[in-house]
C-alpha cells in the first residue's frame, strides 16, 4: 500500500481551467487532465521564474517532489501543444492561501485572502461574486490548514535545524 499524497500549497485557483485548438471541436478531443499542484509547478518554475528549490518551498514540498511534479507537468503541457488535445486543469492534493473572486456583475476579478471574502466588489459594489476556490471544492479545508500553518511543529521544526531553541539535545 503507497504512502498517502501529502497536500501542496498552492497561492490561488486558476482562472480557467479549459484550453483547446481553436479549429476543432472539444468533444472530438482526447482529453488531458493536469492537476492543480502541476498548474502551480508550471507557475512557479516557468512563469515566475523561480528555481525548483524556491518553488519546492513556497508549496511546501521537497525539491526532489517538486522536480517530479514539474516534469510531470511539463510532458502533459507537450502533449497538449503537439497533439492538439484538450487541456483540463482539476483535481490534486492541494490548499489554497489565497483566493481569486470574481463580480458577476462587472466581471471584475480581485484576490482575497481564503476565508476573508469580500461582501461586496470592490469597483461597483455588487454583492453578486463568485468564489473561484469554492469551486475546486475548497474554502474551509484551506481555512484551517493555514490556520495550522506556522503552529507548535512549525516552531519545533525550527529550533531543531539550527539547535538554539529550547529543545536543544
Amino acid at each position: 500500500m503507497s504512502r498517502p499524497k501529502n497536500n501542496r500549497i498552492v497561492y490561488t485557483p486558476p482562472l480557467f481551467t479549459e484550453f483547446k485548438p481553436s479549429i476543432v471541436q472539444g468533444k472530438e478531443l482526447q482529453n488531458i487532465f493536469l492537476t492543480i499542484d502541476e498548474f502551480e509547478a508550471i507557475r512557479l518554475a516557468d512563469h515566475a521564474g523561480l528555481s525548483h528549490l524556491e518553488a519546492a518551498k513556497e508549496m511546501s514540498i521537497s525539491r526532489p517532489t517538486f522536480s517530479r511534479l514539474i516534469s510531470k507537468a511539463r510532458m502533459k503541457m507537450a502533449d497538449f501543444i503537439v497533439l492538439g488535445r484538450l487541456l483540463t486543469i482539476e483535481g490534486g492534493n492541494f490548499h489554497f492561501t489565497n483566493n481569486i473572486i470574481q463580480c458577476e456583475t462587472c466581471g471584475y476579478y480581485f484576490e482575497s485572502e481564503i476565508g476573508k471574502s469580500p461582501d461586496v466588489c470592490p469597483k461597483c459594489s455588487s454583492n453578486q461574486l463568485r468564489n473561484l476556490a469554492g469551486g475546486f471544492g475548497h474554502g474551509n479545508c484551506c481555512i484551517q490548514h493555514n490556520h495550522k500553518k506556522g503552529g507548535r511543529y512549525a516552531r519545533r521544526k525550527q529550533n531543531r535545524a539550527g539547535r538554539d531553541g529550547p529543545n536543544d539535545r
